[in-house]
């Protein structure tokens, strides 16, 4: 009889489960996406067939099944399972979990420690836990949304595989919402068709989590007549309300983003440099990072092919700083557009590269006397200015004159591109300086 009431409370709280709860997948062969991993000859496959597991690194965004892998590895490798979060433990609680783990090793039975949000633990949380795994006390399943190489100790990454989990895509979404509703308890009493699979792809982003929450709650949404119901577009968009915008300012999206923003700059698109900047703004972006990245772009990746744009970029900046949101986001646009559509040239930005390069090579570069300031009599005594040309005493204001340090052989840092202004600039320093610029002529 005991048993029995055991056997209708679990099915009544399975019921009770939100719908991600209960379709989290039984075994491999139900896990959606990450090919790579799980395909024919994959690695966690293989793993799994051996029933023999190391320490993983799970890196990935939320709802592409690192929860659900670390609960399949303890079954089929018959493990103790034992979940925390980096967020709420400390050394105490993973100290007891480890001597826990001890014991029970002692007694055959081996633990696997999941941590969830892996990279929230200090480094001297990391480094006890780093005791455990070594020794084969635990085996370690971590769980991370940004990249471990950044925020998990190389001591503990060298004792882990890292495996990168991915978004669901297209056809995974739809196909987990359409078994979701042949095969769970609730749905399956029900006719429901879905209109249109691009929205629930749209808003979750390939986060089967967020695309099962949308299915769950369109469902709870909609009138049942008979039995029959049609998920259409606008329930979807009525129930999500916001969008799902998978950006974290801290995290792994943030930079991923910034990075394709300032490529599609690079790379002369504004229409794709438009959509970065929106999506950056929608997630609530400090707009003045976004000016203060165009500063950069404008001399490292347009420069002299056109001066005016870091003029646009910084009156961008003290708009921005000006004007304030939401209005501030026009001058955004205005700053992205043009400077997009500029000419490119990287020609500084390389130039000072090899002059540092340069520098760090020749630590011991002396100015040469001529050029030194003489505001003493004795430092003319000494030489200090003396011989130096004054470029405005000699026509077309320039003298062919030395002005690198002593001892150090001239050289053209400096390669200005043919392209827009420019160019302008390279026909002038190639008629001052033509024995480096000899392969203009």
């Amino acid at each position: 009889m005991e048993e029995l009431f055991e056997k209708s409370e679990e099915k009544e709280k399975k019921i009770f489960s939100p719908l991600a709860e209960r379709m989290r997948p039984k075994s491999i062969d139900e896990v959606l996406g990450q090919n790579h991993l799980l395909g024919e000859g994959a690695p966690l496959r293989a793993f799994f067939i051996a029933g023999n597991f190391p320490s993983i690194i799970f890196w990935g965004p939320p709802g592409v099944g690192k929860t659900t892998l670390a609960y399949l590895i303890a079954n089929a490798g018959g493990f103790n399972f034992v979940r925390i979060s980096a967020v709420e433990a400390g050394v105490k609680e993973v100290k007891e979990i480890i001597s826990k783990a001890n014991y029970s090793l002692e007694k055959g039975r081996k633990t696997l420690l999941f941590i969830d949000e892996i990279h929230r633990f200090n480094k001297a949380q990391q480094d006890y836990l780093l005791h455990a795994v070594e020794k084969g006390i635990v085996t370690l399943v971590g769980a991370t949304t940004e990249n471990p190489s950044f925020e998990v100790i190389p001591a503990l990454l060298s004792r882990c595989q890292i495996y990168k989990l991915y978004p669901l895509n297209f056809d995974e979404i739809v196909t987990l919402l359409n078994r979701s509703i042949k095969n769970d308890e609730i749905l399956s009493k029900y006719n429901i068709s879905i209109e249109d699979y691009d929205i629930f792809f749209l808003l979750s982003g390939g986060d089967a989590r967020v695309a099962l929450n949308l299915l769950e709650n369109s469902f709870s949404y909609l009138k049942k007549s008979k039995g029959e119901i049609s998920i259409t577009r606008e329930a979807v968009l009525k129930v999500a309300q916001s969008k799902y915008s998978k950006y974290d300012k801290a995290g792994d999206y943030h930079y991923d983003t910034i990075s394709a923003f300032i490529k599609s700059l690079r790379g002369s698109d504004p229409d794709a440099a438009l959509i970065w900047l929106s999506k950056m703004l929608d997630a609530g972006e400090d707009p003045l990072f976004i000016a203060r990245r165009m500063i950069i772009f404008a001399s490292e990746d347009i420069g002299n092919a056109d001066p005016m744009a870091l003029l646009v970029a910084v009156s961008v900046f003290n708009a921005v700083n000006s004007v304030g949101m939401p209005e501030a986001q026009i001058n955004l646009a205005q700053g992205v557009t043009y400077l997009a559509s500029a000419p490119k040239s990287n020609a500084s930005y390389l130039a000072l590269l090899e002059a540092m390069k340069i520098v760090r090579e020749t630590p011991n570069l002396e100015v040469p006397l001529h050029l030194r300031n003489a505001p003493t009599r004795l430092m003319s005594q000494f030489g200090y200015g003396f011989g130096y040309k004054y470029p405005h005493d000699f026509p077309e204001h320039f003298v062919d004159e030395n002005y690198f340090p002593i001892g150090f052989n001239t050289k053209k840092l400096y390669d200005p591109t043919n392209i827009a202004f420019e160019k302008k600039i390279r026909e002038r320093l190639a008629n001052l300086w033509k024995s480096r610029f000899k392969e203009d002529k």
